[in-house]
């Protein structure tokens, strides 16, 4: 029986190793012919051919960002999940921190582009973690890649001429610009073609640098926010109090009211004060719906939203902008009864699944597939509701085992 099991192992072993040196060379061809038909339309954008060359020169393909591209996660997260992973009490200690650290630079960088240093800050924590989490993947490779397999071949082709013509600039080393699979890059992660729309050089040193100068990047996204419409000193919004059977049916970020409107309507400040009459129109954003934190939000929410449109991002880095100005958490709770866990609950989680057993990996506060895994064998085994979601109920239980 030992035998038949180790025969089988033995064959298992063989066709795996057959398969990766057949399959690979389809899109290795394949995307060598590719490159070939790109070399034109690349000239055409601008890119030399001496600079095509050097950078697509025994270029391999990566096909795992093809799967991250056509991946339909099952797994969605709550918006309370989402925003205790990217605002919590860790990552606001250290971006009041770089608010210190960065002061004169973040003055500078709001009397030129009228962004306040906390909205800037709240952006660079929420896109790379202050910069500790730049993305992994070479950015020729990956948006090569995606030029040619895959869908939505012809913008990221934009996107691999305009990274061409960044290296061919000498604004970033080859070797340095790397980025996440879709090509965003540098510590408030900008795709290429943004980068030459709005990058900037704020250090003077003749480079818009935004991987290695802190400068250059938090001034970028200044210039950023200012282009895409943020009003110098006025609230991307706030938190308000909904009055009893309010509907938000057809209400939303871009059904915009005057004030005076919602006054009639009952609303007031979270903090039960009238609401201010001198602002303008604003919309109603109840992502959790009327029973849930809600908010009145301005133009300036509109420029957060539209760095990623994703209203759960845009409130991420409102909310973010808040609390390094001192704010506290949201007045009223999510709707929900296993409230999210912030990075550092995520990692006791994680080892606690260790503990048990579980080969999750790197203890990293990201409940990836392998945590995710674990955490539905513990659900079943508790009798909780098996989802694969890590909340409060789950790392009570554990912590109290």
């Amino acid at each position: 029986m030992k035998k038949h099991t180790a025969l089988r192992a033995l064959l298992g072993a063989c066709l795996l190793l057959a398969v990766p040196a057949w399959a690979q060379e389809a899109p290795n061809a394949e995307f060598e012919a590719c490159l070939n038909t790109l070399r034109t339309p690349a000239r055409a954008a601008g890119v030399q051919d001496a600079t095509f060359a050097q950078h697509t020169q025994s270029l391999a393909p990566d096909m795992s960002v093809i799967d991250k591209l056509n991946y339909q996660p099952e797994f969605r997260m709550a918006i309370w999940d989402y925003l205790a992973g990217l605002v919590d009490e860790e990552r606001v200690a250290e971006g009041q921190a770089l608010l210190a650290q960065h002061a004169d630079t973040l003055a500078r960088v709001q009397q030129r582009y009228g962004v306040d240093p906390a909205t800037v800050v709240a952006v660079w924590g929420v896109e790379s973690n202050f910069g500790q989490t730049f993305g992994k993947y070479p950015l020729v490779q990956a948006l090569g890649t995606l030029s040619c397999f895959g869908r939505r071949q012809a913008f990221f082709r934009g996107e691999f001429y305009a990274t061409l013509r960044i290296l061919q600039a000498g604004h970033i080393a080859p070797e340095r610009l790397v980025g996440s699979w879709a090509g965003a890059f540098g510590h408030t992660q900008f795709m290429p073609t943004t980068f030459e729309r709005l990058a900037v050089d704020f250090d003077g040193d003749g480079k818009r640098d935004l991987m290695d100068s802190t400068a250059d990047a938090l001034a970028s996204t200044a210039n950023f926010l200012a282009k895409a419409g943020w009003q110098t000193g006025q609230p991307w919004g706030f938190e308000v109090n909904l009055p009893a059977g309010f509907s938000t049916t057809g209400e939303g970020r871009r059904t915009k009211r005057p004030m005076a409107a919602w006054v009639a309507r009952g609303l007031r400040q979270a903090n039960g004060s009238a609401l201010p009459a001198q602002l303008g129109n604003a919309g109603l954003l109840a992502p959790a719906g009327p029973q849930g934190p809600a908010f009145l939000v301005f133009r300036n929410f509109d420029a957060l939203y539209s760095y990623n449109a994703a209203e759960s991002y845009g409130l991420a880095i409102a909310h973010l902008s808040d609390r390094l100005r001192g704010a506290g958490p949201f007045a009223t709770a999510w709707p929900t009864d296993d409230p999210g866990i912030s990075r550092a609950e995520r990692r006791e989680l994680q080892g606690l699944l260790i503990l048990r057993g579980h080969d999750i990996g790197e203890v990293d506060g990201m409940l990836g597939d392998k945590s995710r895994a674990a955490i539905r064998i513990e659900q079943a085994r508790l009798g909780h509701e098996v989802s694969g979601r890590g909340g409060l109920k789950l790392l009570q239980a554990l912590r109290a085992q």
